[in-house]
């Protein structure tokens, strides 16, 4: 079972991914951008501002190694894998990325890259901060952290949701962080649990 972790930059996702580490030890943790030189490749282009059709390969190119070296052999071996971020952080992120771009339809072009051969997740949990308040979070260190791309990629968010309310589950990430924690753990306990794990 896939279950993805996704929200704004500054939404807790990645408190709430190091938690689940002792409450569920026996799953498989991963990220993107992933630790590999592709993930490294997409960091100095977010880092370098690099042009947004370029950086989106870049991304493109991490999930795919990222699928073939992590996701799908753990899977094949019947293992619970957790990721912080996924396939949908590309589309919400790149699309607003690439919204001034001669692309007419970004976030349906993102998409049909992937749909070749990504592994869609079994669950998201979305963690849901108003843009205001991740950018204040997360600093605003780059151009994927200030208040009104974040608004942006808040949309693209809600687009996905809405295309397919019954893989999202939507945690208020407004909460106190244990709090946020505690209904995150309590969703993967019931999904688990539901899978047959």
């Amino acid at each position: 079972m896939l279950i993805t972790l996704e929200g704004l930059d500054g939404s807790g996702k990645t408190t709430v991914w190091e938690a689940l580490h002792d409450s569920h030890p026996e799953a498989t943790y991963t990220r993107e951008p992933t630790e590999s030189w592709y993930g490294d490749a997409v960091n100095r282009a977010i880092d370098d501002d690099a042009d947004p059709l370029a950086t989106l390969f870049l991304f493109t190119a991490d999930h795919a190694d990222h699928l073939s070296r992590t996701i799908r052999p753990a899977l094949e071996n019947d293992e619970l894998v957790i990721s912080d971020r996924y396939s949908d952080s590309r589309y919400a992120y790149q699309a607003a990325a690439l919204s001034g771009s001669d692309l007419t339809r970004p976030m349906e072009y993102i998409r049909g890259i992937h749909s070749a051969f990504t592994r869609e997740p079994d669950k998201t949990i979305y963690i849901d901060v108003d843009p205001e308040t991740a950018a204040a979070r997360s600093g605003s260190t780059n151009q994927f952290e200030d208040a009104a791309f974040l608004a942006q990629v808040e949309s693209n968010y809600e687009r996905l949701i809405d295309a397919e309310p019954e893989r999202f589950v939507r945690v208020d990430g407004t909460q106190s962080p244990e709090a946020v924690i505690d209904s995150v753990e309590d969703i993967v306990d019931r999904l688990t649990s539901e899978h047959g794990e």
